[in-house]
């Protein structure tokens, strides 16, 4: 009782709070989709992001101090399609919170209008983790990071809006960037474009296809399935086949097995930020790709 009595106050006095400051305070899922809002919101927006950017935006843990954020926002952001759905509903609706639930204005999905890769035409779950959707990590293209952008230019834009001709020239000016910044990214794997490799899980096939990578395998047998010792020989096989220099993989993947191929091979494991805040260095969304591409073309070289 104590603990109700705790969150009612701490939901009420932050609501005091935001209203007072007149701050659009907006809750996003991930560190991508905050930092993008952050860019379009600018200095009208307080932002906080649900999962950190090191750890695996499929299994985050929800906790009473993300109810009393969403208890108190105004926007909600969420990536969509089934990438959070074993923990984002469940703490939307203990939030209690009409304005922010599906449906509703301050509702936003960040996945609407993009073109999604890797539907399936069935769900066999024998096939391993398969998304229903399609594959749901489209925010590793940097041409999709506009889409989300978009989508929570409109969010805000509904709420609050007598500042739309401000996030429309936020809009512009993050457009603007990704535009010039994807010349420079796409200038430095031109000389990489096809380039073998094998990744860890199936979660880069939008940057893959962005920057002309051909990732011929995964670690695992199928999405979701701990690499095997038959996967691991086949691998190595594959690896050696075809040259293979880079193993791709992710912050929140142990690292045991494709170091075990790495040795076999001479291959380097490359550790890939999947989100902004995956390492000190990568403090937006912009930082994410100057991370990774510094990283890729520094090894296939």
């Amino acid at each position: 009782m104590k603990i109700n009595i705790y969150i009612a106050l701490s939901i009420l006095i932050g609501t005091i709070s935001f209203s007072k400051a007149g701050t659009i305070h907006v809750v996003t899922t991930t560190q991508d989709t905050k930092s993008i809002a952050e860019i379009i919101g600018g200095n009208k927006v307080n932002v906080f992001a649900i999962a950190t950017g090191y750890q695996n935006p499929h299994f985050v843990d929800p906790k009473p101090s993300y109810i009393i954020k969403l208890a108190n926002a105004d926007l909600f952001v969420t990536l969509g399609l089934d990438l959070e759905s074993g923990w984002s509903p469940s703490l939307l609706t203990s939030s209690k919170n009409r304005k922010i639930q599906k449906g509703s204005d301050g509702y936003v999905d960040a996945s609407v209008g993009v073109s999604l890769m890797q539907v399936p035409s069935s769900i066999n779950r024998a096939e391993g983790d398969i998304h229903i959707f399609g594959n749901p990590h489209y925010w590793l293209d940097p041409l999709n990071g506009k889409v989300i952008a978009r989508n929570i230019c409109d969010g805000l834009a509904k709420i609050s809006p007598e500042n739309k001709t401000l996030f429309e020239a936020n809009l512009k000016i993050f457009d603007d960037q990704i535009d010039l910044k994807i010349k420079t990214w796409s200038a430095s794997m031109a000389t990489f474009k096809g380039a073998k490799v094998i990744a860890y899980h199936n979660e880069w096939c939008y940057f893959e296809n962005r920057f002309g990578l051909k990732i011929i395998d995964f670690m695992e047998p199928k999405p979701g399935i701990p690499p095997t010792p038959t996967q691991l020989v086949k691998i190595i096989k594959a690896v050696k086949e075809n040259k293979i220099k880079v193993i791709i993989t992710s912050p929140y993947f142990t690292a045991s097995s494709s170091d075990v191929v790495a040795k076999q091979t001479g291959a380097t494991t490359l550790i890939l930020a999947t989100s902004v805040g995956a390492f000190d260095s990568i403090k937006n969304y912009y930082d994410l790709f100057d991370y990774n591409i510094k990283l890729l073309t520094d090894a296939l070289k």
